[in-house]
Formats: structure tokens, sequence, C-alpha cells
């Protein structure tokens, strides 16, 4: 299981993630990146964030460390943020924190070299995962000490959202063409070679007995706790083993903004200027004279 802490005091909000993280103490005097239980994307999040990062750290990738986060709503009193005080409120109880990293930065492809080995550890970590936010328009990972590190895998194991069909959904290819290591060359084939005969039954149950059980009580369809980690395991145990025999790095998508509806296309398109529109009509009314 999670090491457990209890909160102390509630720093600060994080508003660059959609679920708005907090920064808190705790009684370990650590200080950490805390995900709430009552946040709109609900604890599915939170059982993604410790099984993809507790993975991630047995096969030697960095992710910043987890705990289980105490969290008693009443040190959300003297917040002056309402949407905080009533996010603090929804998750009174268990909380995941991840260790904070001072002074880290957010990944730049144009300021920090990655070499094809270590993206291809990456890249190939993200397929087995089904990792859909690791993107260059989101690249969620951070530089720190020159070190890459690994963040936020809420939008991971999306059939987990829908387990009557997981094995299938399970068993998709990943499409990795827009990943953000994708220029790197990542070398996928090395990756799969090294890592994947280490992700075994016996891993997977140690990374999912780390989640709490209160994460996964009353799932639909399933008798407890056991089980549902159980059905994580049965669905990446296969994913793991051919995954990379159905990754795709391709060109990536146009970076483009949405193509806006007809009507409003046609109210945002150029309009000449009224002196242009002058001279046009001008010219009109000489070629008809």
């Amino acid at each position: 299981m999670l090491e457990e802490v209890v909160a102390t005091r509630y720093v600060t909000p994080l508003r660059e993630g959609g679920s708005l993280p907090g920064i808190v103490e705790a009684d370990d005097l650590g200080t950490y990146v805390m995900k709430f239980t009552g946040a709109g994307q609900g604890r599915k999040t939170l059982v993604a964030e410790v099984i993809c990062g507790q993975l991630a750290r047995r096969l030697g990738l960095r992710v910043p460390e987890l705990v289980a986060i105490e969290l008693d709503p009443v040190i959300g009193l003297s917040e002056p943020d309402q949407e905080v005080q009533e996010l603090l409120k929804a998750s009174g109880g268990l909380n995941l924190g991840m260790d904070f990293l001072p002074g880290s930065l957010g990944f730049d492809p144009l300021a920090y070299e990655v070499d094809p080995a270590e993206a291809g550890r990456v890249v190939w970590f993200d397929a087995v995962v089904n990792n859909v936010d690791r993107s260059w328009r989101n690249p969620n990972m951070l530089v720190w000490h020159g070190d890459l590190w690994l963040i936020d895998h809420g939008a991971t194991m999306i059939w987990h959202h829908n387990w009557k069909g997981a094995q299938a959904s399970a068993a998709k290819p990943y499409d990795a063409s827009d990943h953000a290591l994708a220029p790197f060359a990542p070398d996928v084939a090395a990756a799969a070679a090294e890592l994947a005969p280490l992700v075994t039954r016996e891993l997977l149950d140690e990374v999912a007995a780390d989640v709490p059980d209160a994460w996964l009580a009353d799932e639909p369809g399933f008798t407890g706790p056991d089980e549902v980690r159980a059905a994580y395991v049965e669905a990446l145990l296969p994913r793991a083993a051919t995954i990379h025999e159905r990754i795709t790095l391709g060109p990536r998508t146009e970076d483009r903004p949405q193509q806006p509806p007809g009507w409003l296309a046609e109210r945002l398109a150029p309009r000449p200027h009224p002196t242009q529109k002058a001279a046009d009509k001008a010219t009109e009314k000489d070629g008809t004279t």
C-alpha cells in the first residue's frame, strides 16, 4: 500500500489542470501536489495515477513518489476561493499526493534533448497504459535536475470506464504520431525487449495492491476491491507483451485551430478595406462605360 500521510496545510491551487490539484504540506514535513477524490474526474483518475505511476517507477522511469494523503476539509476554511473550498469539502478522507519537485520546468522539446532509448521507453510505457495525454500539445513531463520526469497519468487506461468492453479496448493499437517524444526517433523495439519481460503478473499484482480499497469499493459489476484489481491486471498483462507490434509513429496532426462553423467562418473572413471597395467600384464603373 501507499505510504499514508496527513495534510496539515493547504498552500495554493494549481490551475493548469482541469481537476484543480493543489499544493499541500503534510505531517511528514513533505510538500505534495494533491489530487482530490471530489474533483470532477472522480476516483478512477486517482486509481489510474497509482497503477501507472507505480508501474512506471518499477520499470525504472522517473515519476514523483506517490502517497495517500488523509484530508480533513477543515484545513480549507480560510481559503478565499469558493471553488477550492467546495473541492476540499467534497474530498474528506484519502486523496492522492505526488512529491512536489521544486524548481522543475515543463518539458520543452526545443530546449531539452531526449535520446532515442529513453524516448522509446516512455513511448512504449504510454502505449501499454494507453496514455492519450502526453502529446506535443500537452507533454505532461517535467525536467528536474537535468532529468525527465513523467506526471499526470489520470487519462490512461480508458477501458476502466467501460469494463464490459475492457478486453477489446485493451487489445487496440496505439497511435504515437502526436506523442511529445515522437520527434526524437523513439526506439520502441529496444524498449519492448528490455521492459516487456519485466511486466509479470506478480509485478502488476503488487502495483494494483497499492490502490486504496476506498477508491475501488462499490465498482459496478465487481464483488469487491480485489476483483477490480484483478481486472486491471488482466487488461495490462497481455497488452504489455505485444503492444510494441501495434504502435504507430506517423506524421503528427497539423498544428492548426479547429475550423469554425460555416456561418462563423463567413463572419471571420477577411474583409477589404473601405478604400479598396471604392477603388473596386470605380474600376467596375469604368469597365461598363
